[in-house]
């Protein structure tokens, strides 16, 4: 007895409901093709994920249940497991629905929920209650989606319900880490069940989510059979023969610099392309977060769809301009040069009277980013481009930004990359093709807004600042015990407040792509107006 799975690893754009089925209709017709018996697709692939509120409409359903039936008639010879929203009655449901011969034969419901990190499903969805089995080939097959297989119980129905093995739809959103936590957890439902898993995962960009794929199957012994890339839309087939799974296609783990700067990769692109943006803008700076928000962009759209501005002040250094051509000379975009100093001098003009017998500060300093700013923005609304902002984690934690300066922009590609991540990442691209001078890499960062400046004058060590970021703010440690792993009270202390400070300029911050277990965007709902103070 001989059953042959085809994972689908889609990349499924939210809303477009017939490019999705006719992707998957196309999937289903080259798996069939191969030799397949069964097609099995992402978690909601028929209208992408997450949907978010597009779900509490009842036109999205009435629409996707339109294209769900249309889909099946147009697929013929091979079983397929379509996961889409399902409306029965007044109650919602995330839903996967076998399809043979042109018929539904059976749908799932979903049966945990996810509401935390960036899930809201509890929002939007009512809990199934019932296993789904059907046999394909004379194989038994249990059916789940996603959060159904990190805790007991929807597993163990299948199982009971006679399932031989487990077919698993899921819409996983990429961190760092998540494929080794992944394998973890099936593993414990292996353990509890002795059911093979075959898991099909979506793949792409959507807002500030990017889905990596790596879809895999495991054996009733909890050993990988079979590992599909990342970040690509991929077609493979496993098969499950007398009871077992052999051995398929297996894709080598990539370092997390590689993995990380793919995931930023295909965040750009598809978050351009799937918007229709013609291209994208990016102010050049000389300097390091810059010059890998450049590389990305170009990486993900060719340099023919890339435009870099560099903005000169009477504090840029000599090196910022030689370096930012060079690099412009290594990855062939367009490049222009608009100095700022005349813009500055007018403002300084405009304000002489209201700043009379005032000292200069950060507000001079502000308004050299806010001249930038605006340019860029000018650029954006005249082309149709988008800017990229370039300001990194780090910074966007403890608020070394400007708002409607270099804050200002679209897409914020380098958002979830703490400071010394950003430093990994580029020397692992020079690795792959020199694109970015050392100098920029070995040279101390400095925003350049007065004389003589560095990131280090104001803030502590990147590395010591981003641990203590990770620790408050990724793993939820207190003060006090940030404090207990060597690092200054001082320092924590400072970085605490800053970080807590800056909350309102993070919500006007543009979405970014999220590569850690917490970003700054869907899963941080810290009250801007908040009085609460750790103890140390």
């Amino acid at each position: 007895m001989s059953l042959k799975i085809a994972i689908a690893q889609i990349n499924a754009t939210v809303g477009e409901l017939a490019g999705n089925a006719a992707r998957i209709v196309d999937f289903a017709q080259r798996a069939k093709a191969r030799g397949a018996h069964l097609l099995l697709t992402p978690e909601l692939a028929l209208c992408g994920y997450p949907p978010e509120d597009l779900l509490l409409r009842d036109d999205f359903y009435a629409a996707c249940e339109r294209e769900l039936e249309a889909l099946a008639k147009a697929v013929d010879g091979i079983t397929i497991v379509v996961g889409h929203p399902a409306m029965r009655g007044d109650e919602r449901f995330n839903a996967a629905t076998v399809i043979s011969g042109g018929q539904r034969i059976a749908t799932y419901f979903k049966q945990r929920l996810p509401n935390y990190e960036v899930f809201d499903e509890e929002r939007y969805f009512e809990s199934g209650a019932e296993p789904c089995v059907v046999s394909v080939e004379g194989v038994r097959c249990g059916i789940n989606i996603c959060a159904d297989v990190w805790e007991p119980g929807a597993a163990d129905m299948a199982r009971e319900a006679g399932a031989e093995i487990l077919l698993v739809l899921n819409a996983s959103p990429y961190h760092i880490g998540k494929q080794q936590l992944r394998a973890e957890i099936l593993r414990d439902r292996i353990a509890a069940t002795n059911l093979p898993v075959v898991y099909a995962n979506l793949v792409g960009g959507q807002d500030e989510l990017v889905f990596d794929g790596g879809s895999f199957a495991l054996d009733a012994h909890g050993e990988i059979r079979c590992q599909l890339p990342k970040f690509d839309e991929t077609l493979e087939i496993v098969e499950f023969q007398n009871g077992a799974l052999r051995p398929g296609v297996m894709v080598e783990e990539q370092a997390v610099e590689a993995e990380v700067y793919r995931a930023l990769v295909v965040g750009v692109r598809d978050y351009l392309g799937k918007n229709g943006f013609p291209g994208a803008i990016i102010g050049l700076s000389g300097g390091i977060d810059s010059a890998l928000t450049l590389c990305v962009a170009v990486d993900a759209l060719g340099p023919d769809k890339v435009r870099a501005v560099m903005m000169p002040s009477p504090y840029t250094a000599e090196m910022s301009l030689a370096d930012s051509r060079e690099m412009i000379r290594l990855l062939g975009v367009r490049y222009d040069e608009i100095p700022i100093e005349p813009a500055m001098r007018t403002f300084a003009g405009m304000l002489e009277k209201e700043f009379a017998g005032l000292s200069a500060d950060t507000t001079e300093e502000n308004l050299q980013a806010r001249i930038r700013g605006m340019l860029l923005m000018a650029l954006s609304n005249k082309t149709g481009s988008l800017v990229l902002t370039t300001g990194n984690k780090s910074e966007m934690a403890v608020g070394y930004c400007t708002l409607y300066g270099d804050m200002a922009g679209g897409f914020a590609v380098i958002k979830d990359i703490a400071k010394t991540l950003v430093y990994r990442i580029a020397r692992w691209r020079n690795s792959v093709s020199y694109a970015i001078p050392e100098r920029i890499i070995t040279r101390p960062p400095s925003a350049e807004l007065k004389p003589g400046q560095t990131d280090q004058d104001s803030l502590p060590p990147y590395d010591v600042l981003d641990a203590i970021v990770e620790g408050y703010m990724e793993k939820d440690l207190s003060p006090r015990q940030i404090i207990a792993q060597g690092y200054a009270e001082a320092d924590v202390r400072r970085v605490v407040r800053l970080l807590k400070i800056s909350e309102y300029k993070r919500r006007q911050a543009p979405v970014g792509i999220r590569v850690t277990q917490r970003g700054f965007g869907k899963d941080w709902r810290y009250p801007i107006t908040n009085r609460y103070r750790d103890p140390y």
